[in-house]
């Protein structure tokens, strides 16, 4: 699977800028360069993206490399300036939440199943499709670049871990310009809902929208937490500020950060 040969008319149609490269390191630093050079030309929503990053980075700094046209790598520019500073923590699992309607919509009538894993990555029939990294543009707090890899055409013996997937390795095929039309809609709408009430998650409709969407809550965790602990419980909500509050023995941990893992 690889770039649509008539590019992404239907994306474009929702961004103001939309490039294509042949390759980049990554298209987060990429997008982030541009706007250091041109702040003024990238406005909200603008997109970059590729099916060649050679230097991709996941969660905690972690790497994000796949063989060239395998997968999809997007960056995109959102301008959050209505956004109190205290709610932009909902933005990776606003984009983590939008990429999987995204894909639930363009795949109705097919029987995979697609879920959103707290906080950020989107499984497909149980395998990790895509993850997410949100990044705060220097100097401008309120402009931040949402990335998504996307596990395309990766052959099984091709991905990274047991645990992940691709479109191909489950046998669908996927019109990707629908596709990151779709997430892009979701995710400004989904953005602009919660700036239209001061970053009140609930009274937006954005924690209904992430939780409905996320197949972490209520199901039994183990979560390797960042101080090298490690906490075994019950998922049972998100909390305003968006992080998974696990329940062990009746006692509530509010998780901020941490690598979840679905206790089967």
């Amino acid at each position: 699977m690889t770039l649509p040969t008539a590019g992404f008319p239907l994306a474009a149609a929702v961004s103001p800028r939309l490039q294509v490269v042949e390759s980049t390191d990554s298209t987060n630093a990429h997008l982030i360069r541009d706007l250091e050079h041109d702040p003024a030309g990238h406005p909200h929503l603008s997109v970059l993206l590729t099916d060649d990053q050679r230097a991709g980075r996941g969660r905690l700094d972690r790497s994000w490399t796949t063989p060239p046209g395998t997968a999809l790598a997007v960056s995109v520019l959102v301008r959050v300036p209505d956004l109190p500073a205290h709610a932009r923590g909902w933005i990776p699992l606003v984009a983590g939440a939008a990429m999987t309607r995204a894909l639930t919509d363009v795949l109705s009538g097919h029987v995979h199943k697609v879920a959103l894993k707290w906080p950020n990555d989107v499984l497909l029939d149980g395998g990790k499709v895509c993850g997410i990294l949100a990044e705060v543009v220097p100097g401008d707090p309120s402009a931040v670049v949402v990335g998504a890899g996307v596990n395309t055409s990766m052959r099984r013996v091709d991905l990274p871990v047991p645990t992940a997937t691709s479109f191909a390795a489950v046998g669908v095929d996927v019109d990707l310009d629908d596709l990151l039309a779709r997430y892009l809609r979701h995710l400004d709408e989904q953005l602009a809902a919660l700036a239209g009430t001061g970053g009140d998650a609930a009274a937006s409709g954005v924690r209904a929208e992430v939780e409905e969407r996320c197949d972490t809550i209520g199901r039994d965790v183990s979560v390797s937490m960042p101080d090298g602990g490690v906490l075994v419980g019950r998922a049972v909500r998100l909390d305003a500020d968006g992080r998974l509050v696990v329940e062990v023995s009746g006692v509530e941990t509010m998780v901020s950060a941490g690598d979840v893992v679905h206790v089967r």
